[in-house]
């Protein structure tokens, strides 16, 4: 993917909720999901109890292959 688009496309700190993940890397929620079971895609942090997001740089080190 392009480093512009990736710049664009999120904050360089900060915290994407799981629709703003989907729009940059694009798969289902149950891939996105299963991904994380296995390892595959960063953890989400719990911001509440019924509330995930994932850090900026842990999605954007996944699109870049880091």
């Amino acid at each position: 993917m392009n480093n512009k688009i990736i710049e664009q496309s999120f904050p360089e700190n900060g915290f994407l909720r799981l629709p703003q993940v989907l729009a940059i890397y694009p798969v289902s929620k149950s891939t996105w999901w299963a991904g994380i079971r296995t390892g595959l895609f960063p953890k989400p942090i719990h911001i509440s109890k019924r509330c995930s997001a994932w850090r900026a740089t842990d999605i954007k080190n996944l699109i870049e292959g880091k």
